[in-house]
């Protein structure tokens, strides 16, 4: 069966709103109105109406009395917020993990780890950099999406987005390529034991690690 023409205007409406948002067209705290939501997506009005009710459950923008919609603003309730969530999530999915990964799975990334470490120690270009965010990203959805939770791996796709907005906002991987790999393979030699704790243990350093450092600490 083909997807019914309404819910696709609303998915294409939420893609397109989130892809913008990441690739920063709008910014955190900018206001911005359902008009100009239309201009920036190149959707029709009745899909962003339906779009707006979505994004402010979800905490992606707040409505301000007599001023309108408002980018979500990265301020320190929104860091400690979203890094608590991440933290409880990815504690018990890397618990699971360590029981139920191949060891084909667990040796990719640790090769795609040290391939990025290495590329990185010669040279770090914007490639190198670009090549690294998508092998932390996908470390820790790969150990999310252990879990085969959809309930959890839809909000952890929401506090996803507000990771990455904080990570261009305040920590993003420029210049801590060599550091970031260093403390995944951390993580990764952690999972190899396959005991849970141990890897539970230093994936909270990690993103504690990471909290700090968004929070300038």
């Amino acid at each position: 069966m083909t997807e019914p023409e309404p819910l696709k205007l609303r998915e294409r409406a939420y893609e397109s709103f989130t892809r913008h948002l990441l690739a920063r067209d709008v910014r955190p705290g900018q206001f911005i109105s359902q008009r100009e939501l239309v201009e920036l997506t190149g959707l029709p009005l009745g899909a962003i109406r339906e779009l707006v009710p979505r994004i402010e459950a979800e905490g992606l923008i707040r409505t301000v009395p007599q001023r309108g919609m408002q980018i979500a603003h990265i301020d320190l309730n929104l860091i400690r917020d979203a890094f608590q969530f991440r933290l409880f999530i990815e504690k018990e999915a890397v618990m699971l993990f360590v029981e139920t990964a191949t060891d084909e799975a667990i040796a990719a990334q640790r090769a795609a780890h040290e391939s990025v470490l290495a590329k990185a120690l010669v040279a770090c270009t914007p490639e190198v950099e670009a090549e690294a965010q998508a092998t932390d990203w996908g470390l820790h959805n790969t150990i999310v999406d252990a879990l085969g939770n959809g309930i959890i791996t839809n909000a952890y796709r929401v506090n996803a987005i507000k990771m990455r907005l904080i990570r261009q906002e305040r920590i993003r991987i420029d210049g801590l390529v060599v550091p970031v790999m260093r403390e995944h393979l951390k993580i990764i030699e952690a999972i190899e034991t396959r005991d849970p704790a141990v890897a539970a243990s230093a994936l909270a350093e990690h993103i504690n690690h990471a909290r700090n450092r968004a929070l300038d600490l």
